[in-house]
Parts: C-alpha cells; structure tokens; sequence
C-alpha cells in the first residue's frame, strides 16, 4: 500500500531521527481513501446534475419553439406540414423522457395533446366529415303497415357522456371517431374509418372491439372486461380507468391512468407511463391483420422499435426495487393467435 505522509510543516516539527519514517497507520489511510472516494462521488454527482438541467433547459426551449411552430401551422391551414412537425414534437418528447423530471413530462405530454387536439379541430373545420351511412339506413313504413322497431345502430361518432370531465389528453370537442356506452357486443372500425382520425372508445362492457387501421389518437376510458384489438396508431394512446381489460396496442407513446387487473400488449417506441395503476402486466404486440404492414408504413412507427419491456410508474420512485404495480406476462401465459 502507497505510504500516505503527514503534512511537511507537522513532519519538520519532529525531532530529525523521527521525521523520516513517521506515517499513517493503515486505518487511517483507509479512512482518507474514502474520504477521497466520496468527495469524487459528490464530484461526478454534481457535474452529472449540472448535465441534466442543460439537456432539461435545451429541451424547453426546443419544446416552446416546435409548439409554436405547429400552432401557426395549424392556424394557417397547413395540416400535412403541423401534423409532421406534430410527430417530431412528440419523438423529441419520448426522446427527453430519461432526465426530465416526472412533471415536466406530464407537462409536454398535456401540450402534445391540446396541440393534437387543435389540429383535428382545425381539420374538422377545413374539410367538413360526410355524414355515416348507417344514417341512410332508416326507412319509412309503408302505409297500412305495421310499424316495426328500427335495429339499434351501434355509435360510429361516440358523444361524452353526462356527468364526465374530460380526460387527460382527450379532445375538449365532441370524438370524432368510436364506440361508448356499448354492453357485449363485437364492435369494429376499418381503415377508411381510422385513417389519421382521433378515436374515443369509452364506457364499454364485455366488448371485444377490432380497430383495423392507422389512427392518430386512441382513448380508451371507463371500460370493464374488454378487449381491444387495435392497429397502429402514430402518436399515443392513452388508457383511463378501465379494469379487467386485455388491450393490444401499437403506438408512440402509451399513458395508462387509474386501470387495474388489466393485460397490455405493446408494440411501443417510448417507454410506457402508468400512474395510479394496479396489477397491470406487458407482453409484445401480437395481433396482425391483411393490410397491416401499410398501416405501419403511415402510421411512421418503425417496427424494429419495441420498449413494450420498459415501463416507467410515476407512483414508484424507488430505483433500486422494482415496482410491485406492473409485471411481464410470463410467456407460457401470453396469446399469439386472436381470431
């Protein structure tokens, strides 16, 4: 062991025949190696600190830039270009996520939605919906004939229920596309329905609902023993209070809120965000359709991509426990075949 010696000005007041040869005893050299061992600690600690508030404060400032940027556009009318400057804000969103704190995230995540939000809006406005064809299904009775009840057409437009606020990230307007209120029924929408729509599935019972398509948005509230097939949906899904539901989903980012008992199947280039969640477990996406690979293919997610193992609990800041809210579904355990 390297001899560590004592000051020269302690040394030199030693009688000379001591002074050459007096050194620490081993356990203080041990001390002052830790204590040496800590002060690189607090070191490196600090500069590593001062590393994460510069990537912090880059971002807001690239953040505030790109948002602006996309509500100009959105406001002039450009919606191809604010919809790829939109997806580019919420990469760099997904991107950050790693030293950003757990408010900052929630912060750029509600900015991302309103922005979302605004441009289908402003879509809405700029090209007006036709009106759905189950419209057109209503008949009237023949006269003299016995007037029949008409068959109940499940919602393709999902209207907000009563008494409900608005969920974090949902659309202050009117969905634009989905089911709510629905009770044990098979319920699906196709490409021409989803493309690059906003949809809202809400308040559902004992469904199983098929989503073959690419959409922008997915909601997912207040639904109970469901299942969820979904296709590739560009930006994110978010997921609130549902219980017992199995939901197999391919997206940007995925938010889960208030859900319990419930099963994900991911394909996912962020890392997923629960809170509030209770017994939630994750396995790889799973599910394909014919004409799949083109939804991925404009959906802009990129297949090779897959953080579906990789799940951030906001409830949980502990880092060296896991969290005892989410698991893996062990493989033996997880469905491949859907149909």
């Amino acid at each position: 062991v390297e001899e560590l010696r004592l000051p020269a000005a302690f040394v030199a007041s030693l009688q000379p025949e001591m002074a050459a040869t007096v050194v620490l005893p081993e356990r203080l050299q041990r001390r002052e190696a830790e204590r040496q061992e800590g002060v690189e600690r607090q070191r490196q600690k600090k500069e590593a600190q001062v590393v994460k508030e510069e990537q912090s404060e880059f971002f807001v400032a690239a953040f505030a830039g790109e948002r602006k940027a996309v509500e100009a556009l959105t406001a002039a009318g450009q919606l191809e270009e604010a919809t790829a400057r939109l997806q580019g804000l919420q990469k760099l969103l997904t991107e950050s996520v790693r030293f950003l704190a757990p408010y900052e995230v929630r912060q750029g995540q509600e900015a991302v939605a309103r922005l979302q939000a605004d441009l289908a809006v402003r879509r809405q406005q700029l090209q007006p919906k036709k009106k759905f064809a189950f419209r057109a299904l209503k008949k009237e009775a023949a006269p003299g004939s016995e007037s029949r009840p008409a068959e109940p057409a499940w919602p393709v437009v999902a209207t907000q229920a009563p008494g409900h606020g608005t969920a974090e990230g949902e659309l202050s307007g009117p969905p634009l596309c989905g089911f709510s209120g629905v009770e044990d029924k098979e319920l699906e929408l196709g490409a021409p329905e989803l493309l690059q729509r906003d949809v809202v599935l809400s308040e559902l019972r004992g469904c199983r609902v098929r989503l073959r398509g690419n959409a922008n948005t997915l909601r997912v509230r207040d639904c109970r023993s469901c299942t969820v097939l979904c296709g590739p949906v560009s930006t994110s899904v978010l997921v609130d209070g549902c219980s017992d539901c199995v939901l197999v989903l391919a997206c940007q980012q995925l938010r889960t809120h208030r859900t319990r008992d419930s099963r994900f199947y991911v394909q996912v280039t962020s890392r997923a965000v629960i809170e509030d969640c209770t017994k939630v477990s994750f396995a790889p996406y799973t599910w394909s359709y014919p004409g799949i690979d083109g939804d991925f293919e404009s959906s802009g997610l990129d297949r090779n991509r897959n953080n579906w193992n990789l799940v951030d609990d906001f409830d949980w800041l502990a880092t060296d426990k896991p969290s005892p809210n989410w698991s893996l579904i062990p493989e033996p355990e997880r469905i491949s075949c859907w149909d």
